[in-house]
């Protein structure tokens, strides 16, 4: 297929299946300003879907890079009003809310204070944001969009068409009907996800080469999958591609030592063999290869960054899993395998009369903890271990 038809195939996906745009429903976008041609696309999708208003925010990295290097300590984490009235007023009329990413210049932050590049993200706009996601007052999902800096740091020289390639397989693209792939993927992952709540275990462990970690569930933790409903019904799937199940863990009841699989990337940061030790829910020691200030400055944001607010499973079926890449982009390496997030809870996972118990925080970092030499056990009550994952293959 040409560029343009793979665009358009790809918006109307994102359109129909992602944010599952309703007619008279408004959108905004936000996106790089090297993703364009995808955002035009997509706002031709969200219309022809019947939107009533489509809104494009674009945003340059490198005025991050600039802000962190030259700008005052009070400028850091500081956010423009206008951006967070926007969100607000998305919510305000039940809109749709699509994220575009793809590194266009994955090498733009290094060689910054990574505390300083912590604390850059806009604190104010992303606590909105978390407020948007967990009481389900905005439909919303993310995509990649390929890109020659992107490309580069995956395979090593600039190829957008290889790349593109990958996204393809890794979102269903190259299905026969993508949207209807989709809806069977996402019964296949609900199915999982019920299993996982029948069997209503109190923990879950994970094993493997630097990692012996038990992470508590609340009494009223669910498991749920790639679909996501607003408090008005509109059903929407957060992540394309997403391959999980997820939770959200109790936050004082996690002790032991976990390691990062693969690449994180965090604001610019790339942080590299990330180690930590948990106690009593709290994370009380970092250390990484590279990277190590950026993942001190995420901790030390408040005191829920220090606590889990994510546990997630994925098995060795995962599509991104088996393209055996490493995008540096957690929106696909999450969904190579099992993923941990410090900070926010998903609150929406948790039953109502447990809601008080989930962590709070103004940030919500995933990294990656599975593959085939992890193994996860789901514990019940009584301490009996049920294998979940060995050797990435799904055991439930």
């Amino acid at each position: 297929m040409t560029g343009d038809e793979r665009l358009e195939r790809y918006a109307k996906l994102a359109i129909e299946v992602g944010v599952n745009l309703q007619p008279g429903q408004d959108l905004l976008v936000q996106a790089l300003v090297e993703h364009a041609a995808l955002a035009r696309h997509v706002a031709r999708a969200a219309y022809a879907a019947g939107a009533r208003y489509v809104t494009v925010a674009y945003q340059d990295p490198h005025l991050v890079r600039a802000q962190v290097e030259l700008g005052p300590d009070e400028g850091l984490g500081w956010t423009p009003p206008g951006a967070v009235a926007q969100l607000e007023e998305g919510m305000r009329r039940q809109g749709a809310f699509l994220s575009i990413v793809g590194d266009p210049a994955p090498d733009l932050m290094r060689g910054l204070d990574g505390t300083r590049l912590a604390r850059a993200q806009p604190a104010e706009l992303r606590r909105t944001s978390m407020r948007a996601i967990n009481e389900r007052l905005i439909s919303w999902s993310i995509i990649g969009c390929a890109t020659e800096g992107w490309a580069r740091s995956v395979f090593g020289e600039p190829d957008v068409e290889r790349l593109w390639q990958a996204l393809e397989r890794a979102v269903r693209l190259d299905e026969p009907d993508p949207v209807a792939a989709w809806r069977r993927h996402v019964e296949r992952l609900d199915a999982r996800a019920k299993a996982l709540d029948e069997r209503r275990f109190d923990a879950i462990r994970f094993r493997g080469p630097g990692t012996d970690l038990v992470i508590g569930l609340l009494p009223g933790s669910r498991w749920l999958s790639a679909a996501n409903r607003t408090v008005w019904g509109q059903v929407h799937v957060p992540n394309l591609p997403t391959e999980e199940v997820f939770t959200t863990p109790d936050p004082r009841r996690a002790s032991g030592v976990v390691r990062s699989t693969r690449l994180l990337h965090f604001a610019g940061a790339e942080i590299r063999d990330l180690a930590l030790r948990v106690s009593d829910g709290r994370v009380t020691e970092v250390r990484a290869s590279a990277g190590e200030d950026a993942m001190r400055g995420i901790v030390a944001i408040d005191e829920g960054a220090t606590r889990f607010g994510e546990v997630a499973l994925v098995d060795g079926t995962s599509r991104v899993g088996q393209l055996g890449l490493t995008f540096g982009h957690t929106l696909l390496d999450e969904n190579a395998t099992c993923h941990l997030a410090l900070g926010q809870g998903l609150v929406f996972a948790v039953d109502e009369t447990d809601r008080a118990g989930v962590n709070v925080s103004g940030t919500h970092v995933d990294f990656m903890v599975g593959g085939p030499e992890v193994e996860v056990d789901g514990l019940t009550a009584d301490g009996t271990a049920v294998a979940l994952l060995r050797g990435d293959v799904w055991q439930l």
